[in-house]
């Protein structure tokens, strides 16, 4: 793919999370609005019912704002990662009619990697390209795990180093 191809691609994606966003954004706004109708109606049954409902809003937003910003964190460190020539490089790895990378080939990849971290283990570069590993081969709960360390171990004070 050409880098104006990915450049769109990029910028298509960036544009449908951001109205994504606002439309989540608007249905809070709405239901905080329908919540405090509620609660301002003087029903008992109302109010109780406006004030357990007034907590959806927040459980949302507190939920984008820790999506997003776990997004911009993994954004973040795939281009350190890339920038020092650690990203995984499976453009040669076989792959299916539907375009996943095969299983073998994705466990032998997973192996390799793994076998890096070992050596390593307090490198958050290593822990990304374990998480990495574990998305290409499926494994989608121990590639968040992995990429929870490799953050956190980002954000430690001698995570750049």
């Amino acid at each position: 793919m050409t880098t104006t191809g990915t450049s769109g691609r990029s910028m298509r994606l960036k544009l449908m999370i951001a109205v994504m966003c606002g439309a989540l954004l608007l249905y809070l706004a709405l239901l905080g609005r329908t919540a405090f109708l509620m609660i301002t109606s003087g029903r008992a049954v109302a109010v109780a019912l406006g004030l357990a409902l007034l907590v959806l809003p927040g459980i949302g937003l507190w939920a984008m704002v820790a999506t997003l910003r776990a997004g911009f964190a993994h954004q973040k460190m795939a281009r350190l990662a890339a920038a020092d020539g650690m990203e995984l490089d499976v453009s040669t790895l076989p792959r299916r009619p539907s375009g996943r990378i095969e299983r073998d080939a994705a466990d032998a990849l997973f192996d390799t990697v793994r076998d890096e971290l070992d050596s390593d283990p307090d490198d958050w570069r290593r822990w990304y390209r374990l998480a990495r590993a574990y998305d290409y081969a499926g494994d989608r709960g121990r590639a968040r795990e992995a990429m929870k360390t490799a953050s956190d171990l980002h954000r430690s004070p001698q995570g750049d180093q």
